[in-house]
């Protein structure tokens, strides 16, 4: 076996594991393939939080039984989440499936590849101080470094099953991050997200998350600090105050609130309420002055009523949020509200969030809209992928901008002035010098 076909499915905490495999692939003498067709093994990272994303998995798999059908000596694995948490099910596609490795499998893997050549295999033991920490991961290019700082969850909500499948909370020390940071800086990198399912409560030896966000913050050439996501209840004072103080964090904030009303944020296990999240939005605002919010929400929870959706619809239009990433419900098996009876019917689902994302992407446009004739620092990500005759990056708050490419390199901040706005984009034209950029390490 000589060549790995590597796709990823779900959130930013599987792409950050799919670099992670990736190194690991690599250093054992694997070669990565961008075509399924041309690789000895296919692995799908997957997720499991939605019912449609595990659709479109099953679905995949259907078309790598077709290649394999050509190419019986194919290695079909699925990786990740829904390996986690559908085994048995996925099982049951042996005629196609000859390996299934969950979250904490991934080091393993040229082994168990070799092992799935000759049988079907499945490693899907969770591991409590499985934190991957020791291996470098093979990034792409670009001018952003995902680190995953914390692995797991203790929160429990009942509609996720993320502890299930990720297993409890575990964090990497400090000392650990800091030089992974600096390793990523020394590879051309300009901005590092920190990744963990409930970032903010980070813990090792003694630190948090604010001793972590401080210590990146005094990294040499690192330019922009970000993360995702963490959780209104551990949003501290303290954690706050390193935000403000530490210039290189940005002024960003996912904020998942899921709901606005009460009685539905206790049925969820989301262990805060609608005060205490209006209390953590107020304290962010006032300590960073301009902080971009976004939120993720569920409309058609069981039991939401129609007055539980109006306050939420109600509290969006008091927070305003810059953006929010909005779904329906979808019942997951092996959580709590799995076994509740659903309340809110398919159609009134889709109603319901049609008329968040009607009103949502209507405040994201106005709040665009005050953006234009404003100067704004874009961190240059490089040219369009539809039209190379722009450029494109991120403002400090995380919009996207488009800028005419004037040449200027990725990885290069640069002043430009809004001229004009939609929902989710603002064009601009550039205002000042641009500084040099770090040289960019491409790789693959």
């Amino acid at each position: 076996m000589k060549r790995v076909f590597l796709e990823t499915y779900g959130c930013q905490m599987n792409v950050a594991d799919s670099e992670t495999m990736a190194g690991v692939l690599e250093r054992a003498g694997l070669e990565l393939t961008e075509r399924p067709e041309d690789a000895d093994a296919v692995l799908l990272n997957t997720c499991a939080i939605r019912e449609h994303a595990e659709q479109r998995v099953l679905g995949r798999l259907g078309e790598f039984a077709r290649i394999k059908k050509s190419n019986p000596r194919l290695v079909v694995g699925v990786t990740g989440c829904m390996a986690q948490h559908l085994r048995a099910r996925l099982l049951d596609h042996a005629r196609v499936l000859d390996l299934v490795v969950g979250p904490d499998g991934y080091r393993h893997l040229p082994d168990l590849l070799r092992r799935a050549a000759g049988e079907p295999v499945a490693q899907v033991r969770l591991d409590r101080d499985e934190t991957y920490g020791d291996l470098e991961p093979r990034r792409g290019p670009g001018v952003r470094a995902w680190i995953t700082v914390q692995r797991g969850c203790d929160k429990f909500c009942t509609y996720c099953v993320v502890p299930y499948t990720r297993g409890r909370e575990r964090s990497l020390p400090l000392a650990d991050l800091v030089a992974q940071v600096r390793h990523a800086v020394a590879q051309g990198f300009r901005e590092v997200v920190f990744l963990g399912q409930t970032v903010n409560s980070y813990r090792h030896g003694g630190h948090d998350f604010a001793d972590l966000l401080r210590a990146a913050n005094a990294v040499e050439g690192l330019l922009r600090i970000r993360f995702t996501s963490p959780h209104p209840a551990d949003m501290s004072d303290r954690l706050i105050a390193a935000m403000a103080e530490c210039p290189k964090v940005m002024p960003q904030v996912h904020l998942p609130l899921q709901s606005a009303s009460n009685r539905v944020l206790e049925a969820m296990n989301r262990t805060y309420t609608i005060e205490r999240y209006r209390e953590v939005v107020a304290r962010l605002r006032a300590a960073i002055p301009g902080v971009a919010l976004t939120t993720d929400l569920i409309v058609g929870f069981p039991g939401e009523t129609a007055e539980d959706f109006a306050a939420t619809e109600d509290y969006m239009r008091e927070v305003r949020w810059d953006g929010a990433f909005l779904f329906k419900y979808s019942a997951r098996p092996d959580t709590r509200a799995w076994r509740w009876p659903e309340t809110v019917d398919e159609e009134e689902k889709g109603r319901r969030l049609t008329r968040l994302i009607e009103l949502q992407h209507r405040i994201s446009g106005e709040i665009n809209d005050r953006a234009v004739g404003r100067e704004v620092e874009v961190l240059i990500e490089g040219p369009g992928r539809k039209d190379p005759a722009q450029l494109h990056g991120k403002t400090r708050e995380f919009k996207t901008v488009v800028l005419p490419n004037d040449g200027t390199p990725a990885g290069t901040l640069r002043r430009a002035r809004v001229v004009g706005a939609t929902p989710i984009t603002l064009f601009a034209e550039p205002v000042a010098e641009s500084r040099a950029p770090l040289p960019l390490v491409r790789l693959g």
